[in-house]
C-alpha cells in the first residue's frame, strides 16, 4: 500500500497547498492553516483535457477550505496533468479531435464514451488508493467524513463510477457536459447517497434527455437537478445549493445537520 508523499507547500490567504504523490499518481492537498484534525474531506475532480490545478478547480477548493474549514483533494486523471500519456490517450484524443473537426457526432459519442469508460477504470481504483493513503495522515484520519466535490465532464464520468463502489463518500454533486451512457446509469442505480446535479441545458452535442435520465436512474432519496441555460464551459451558475457539502459532511469541528 503506498503512503503520500509531500513534494511542495505553500500558504497564502489562510489556505495551505502542498502536491503530493501517491505511487505514481500526482495530487494536490488544500487544507486551513491552523485547520482541526479530522476536518471533512472533499474530493474534487477535473475535466477532460484540464487537471488538478485548474483555475476553476482551485478557486473551488479554496473557498471549500476558507469558508468550510474543509480539506480539499484534486488528483490529475491518467493521461491529464502531470501524468505521461498511453498510446490510447494520444490515440483518442486525435480522434476525438477528428471527428468533432469533421462534425461526425455519432463517432465523437462513441470515441468519447469508450476513453472516459477507459479512464473512469483506471482512475477509480487511483483514487481509492489516494483515500487510503490520506486517511493515514494524523490531520485526516479514517473518521473524516468524505464528500465528492464534483466537476464537469471527466469530473463526473469518474466520480460516478467512484461513487458507487466507494461507501466513505457520503454526499456528491455531480455535473453535465458528458455522454450519459448505459454504464453510467448502471453505476447511477448504486448510489443512494444525497446528490446534487448540475445541468448545462444547452450542452453541445450531448444529448439532454440521456442525462436527465441518468439523473432519474440515482437510487438517492435526497437528490435535486439544477439546470441553467449554456453549456458546462459556457455558462453562470444560478440557484446552486452552496450549502450541500456542509450540510451533509459538517463544517470543521461541528457535525453534519
Amino acid at each position: 500500500m503506498h503512503s503520500v508523499r509531500f513534494t511542495a507547500e505553500t500558504s497564502s490567504n489562510g489556505v495551505v497547498e502542498r502536491d503530493f504523490v501517491v505511487g505514481e499518481v500526482p495530487g494536490a492537498l488544500w487544507s486551513p492553516v491552523s485547520g482541526s484534525a479530522q476536518a471533512s474531506l472533499v474530493l474534487m475532480g477535473h475535466g477532460g483535457g484540464l487537471n488538478k490545478k485548474t483555475p476553476g478547480l482551485m478557486a473551488r477548493a479554496r473557498d471549500a477550505v476558507t469558508r468550510w474549514g474543509f480539506t480539499v483533494v484534486a488528483i490529475d486523471a491518467p493521461g491529464h496533468g502531470d501524468r505521461p500519456r498511453t498510446a490510447e490517450d494520444e490515440q483518442a484524443r486525435a480522434d476525438i479531435q477528428q471527428s468533432v473537426a469533421a462534425g461526425e457526432i455519432e463517432r465523437f459519442e462513441s470515441i468519447s464514451v469508450r476513453y472516459s469508460n477507459s479512464l473512469a477504470e483506471r482512475a477509480v481504483p487511483e483514487w481509492q488508493a489516494t483515500l487510503d493513503a490520506l486517511q493515514k495522515l494524523p490531520e485526516i484520519g479514517a473518521e473524516a467524513p468524505i464528500g465528492y466535490g464534483g466537476g464537469m465532464s471527466l469530473g463526473t464520468a469518474i466520480g460516478i463510477p467512484l461513487a458507487a463502489v466507494e461507501p466513505r463518500i457520503t454526499a456528491a454533486i455531480f455535473g453535465g457536459g458528458f455522454f450519459a451512457h448505459e454504464g453510467l446509469i448502471e453505476a447511477a442505480r448504486r448510489i443512494t447517497v444525497p446528490v446534487q446535479f448540475l445541468l448545462p441545458w444547452d450542452e453541445e452535442y450531448v444529448d439532454r434527455q440521456s442525462v436527465l435520465a441518468l439523473f432519474d436512474a440515482f437510487a438517492s432519496e435526497d437528490k435535486t437537478l439544477l439546470a441553467n441555460p449554456g453549456t458546462h464551459r459556457r455558462m453562470r451558475w444560478v440557484g446552486v445549493d452552496d450549502d450541500f457539502l456542509v450540510r451533509h459532511l459538517g463544517r470543521a469541528g461541528v457535525s453534519p445537520a
